[in-house]
């Protein structure tokens, strides 16, 4: 399996999901049903992790297919701009889902702000989708492409941005500056609520600790947006890197690991002095894990993939 495989696996995943999860949230909303809303905001998480590999991989899929006969280069930069663009706002729709989960849990209920922002990306999230799956079947269908191929202004917007962190000499260290300091907030914030679960400060209640995951959701942003723009910036020294494999790998592991301390009512209702179960310490100690992993596979990139 290459990275072509694991495109043709994924790609499907955000447009048909955000089906999926936008007609759940559009039914909780007129149901106002509070199960409903939760279960359509963690397929949308869910959606948003999984649109990251699946933008990533489709670079990968471009590098094998783009020296056959009738592959339109232009169409391939036009669907990668598409893509990216869409990508975005999975993520910003993502991040305003998982904000909702967690106002939920403090508050039992989600503001009616956040759920009109949710609601607003959503469909534009799924209409870009369903554009850039267009996009992406004519590069290899000649029998449905509309017009002249030429690259719009939105195809050249991810190699826009490339070069704009490759070529600016003050952006590739600032995004890298911000990258160590949204890394610091998320594990400093995801190891102290791990190892509360663990057995450590036990005179702290979960619940008062739950006050701080905003703060890695934050850093977890951080490091996606700045790990992006490393990647349109050189995509080449990433797709060919196995170590930048198990790195996406874990960090989407440990993205869906987060949802346990969210959602399930085991670790929030640890109280002061009180030892959590076997399960809340089973995900706390596979969190450590899979965060040492990210972490390790990304310190190791020049030297096991020889990026850079």
């Amino acid at each position: 399996m290459d990275l072509t495989h694991i495109h043709l696996l994924l790609n499907h995943f955000p447009s048909i999901g955000y089906i999926i999860g936008g007609g759940l949230f559009v039914l909780s909303l007129i149901t106002r049903s509070d199960d409903l809303k939760r279960a359509s905001l963690v397929v949308l998480l869910g959606i948003a992790l999984i649109a990251i590999p699946a933008y990533m991989s489709g670079n990968g899929a471009a590098d094998h297919i783009k020296s056959l006969p009738g592959i339109s280069k232009s169409m391939i930069e036009t669907h990668e701009g598409a893509a990216f663009v869409a990508m975005g706002f999975m993520l910003l729709t993502g991040a305003f889902g998982w904000l909702g989960l967690w106002q939920f849990r403090r508050l039992s209920r989600i503001p009616n702000w956040n759920l009109a922002v949710i609601l607003v990306l959503t469909l534009v999230s799924l209409g870009l989708m369903i554009r850039v799956s267009n996009l992406g079947g004519e590069i290899r269908h000649e029998e449905i492409r509309a017009g002249q191929e030429t690259v719009t202004p939105e195809g050249a917007l991810a190699r826009t941005v490339g070069f704009f962190v490759t070529d600016t000499p003050w952006m590739w260290p600032t995004c890298e500056t911000l990258h160590f300091v949204g890394l610091s907030l998320l594990c400093g914030v995801v190891f102290l609520v791990d190892l509360r679960v663990l057995g450590v400060m036990r005179g702290v209640s979960f619940a008062s600790l739950h006050r701080l995951l905003p703060w890695a959701a934050l850093g977890f942003g951080v490091n996606i947006g700045t790990g992006m723009l490393f990647f349109v910036g050189i995509p080449g020294q990433y797709i060919h890197n196995p170590a930048f494999y198990w790195k996406i790998g874990l960090a989407m592991l440990a993205g869906a690991n987060a949802l346990y301390f969210t959602l399930f009512d085991e670790p929030w209702s640890l109280g002061p002095g009180e030892d959590a179960p076997i399960t809340a310490k089973v995900f706390a100690a596979s969190a450590m894990v899979l965060w040492i992993g990210v972490m390790y596979c990304g310190s190791m990139l020049p030297f096991l993939g020889n990026s850079f």
